[in-house]
């Protein structure tokens, strides 16, 4: 889709893939960043041409109906599924890349792809921008400069209002929750949508860890928001489907 250069230290580009928009907003001067955008947006494809559970072509789909296994797949599959296994220790157990029996990493792998675009642009000499897919957003530095990079944690149950604006630089925001798709996150233990939340939002440094925490800390219901209180370098907001809500302390602090 379109790039547009709005002013000397900001390019924009918007692209449709994985059923949802991303926008790569780069805010260094420079002549022209085709080159750099092209390569993020042939990465975020090649993705879903990987992963996606919709695509009846991709490596996930042919792994789930037994023409190929995990190690002849794309070797990124085996990279996705070894960090599943990390997370899913980590949360113990409330992330898991098995969905009704069926092997689905989507819950981490577009915070991972997102993340590995930011990387992609440093690589390129971009150190100010944002990469944002359907919400989920890694920021590079600044900007603007002296400004930090702000974002705002929309109310589940009112996409007009803002419940927290967080800043900061060099950071990643992710949400999860009912709004858009209704209950469909379930409890890998139970089997059972989860009910009792709107929504949980967390920030920290790494998308890839942002997003797929804050699929297992819906997971976790009630216990979301302790135990996101308990994880370094992660802050949170929990949303109660009553519209009750808390935050992590760093996360009122970090406001």
């Amino acid at each position: 889709m379109a790039t547009a250069t709005i002013d000397r230290r900001r390019t924009l580009h918007v692209e449709e893939c994985m059923g949802t928009v991303f926008t790569i907003d780069i805010r260094d001067p420079g002549a022209t960043w085709d080159e750099a955008i092209g390569e993020v947006v042939a990465w975020l494809h090649h993705v879903d041409e990987v992963f996606s559970t919709y695509r009846v072509g991709s490596d996930i789909s042919r792994i789930c109906r037994n023409e190929i296994s995990p190690s002849g797949a794309d070797p990124l599959v085996a990279e996705v599924l070894e960090l599943c296994v990390e997370v899913q220790r980590e949360t113990g157990g409330y992330f898991s890349a098995m969905h009704s029996g069926r092997l689905d990493p989507t819950g981490l792998v577009k915070g991972w792809a997102i993340e590995r675009a930011s990387d992609l642009l440093r690589e390129h000499g971009s150190a100010n921008h944002a990469v944002n897919g359907g919400g989920d957003i890694q920021f590079a530095g600044e900007p603007m400069p002296g400004d930090p990079w702000q974002v705002g944690l929309v109310d589940p149950f009112d996409p007009r209002r803002l419940l927290e604006v967080v800043h900061g630089r060099d950071f990643a925001v992710a949400t999860s929750g009912t709004a858009e798709r209704g209950a469909h996150l379930v409890d890998p233990f139970t089997g059972h949508a989860v009910t009792d939340l709107a929504s949980v939002s967390v920030v920290g440094r790494s998308l890839t860890r942002v997003d797929a925490y804050a699929t297992a800390a819906f997971a976790m219901g009630a216990h979301a928001q302790p135990w996101l209180e308990s994880q370094t370098g992660y802050e949170g907001l929990v949303v109660a489907a009553d519209g009750s809500r808390s935050a992590t302390t760093g996360l009122r602090v970090r406001r």
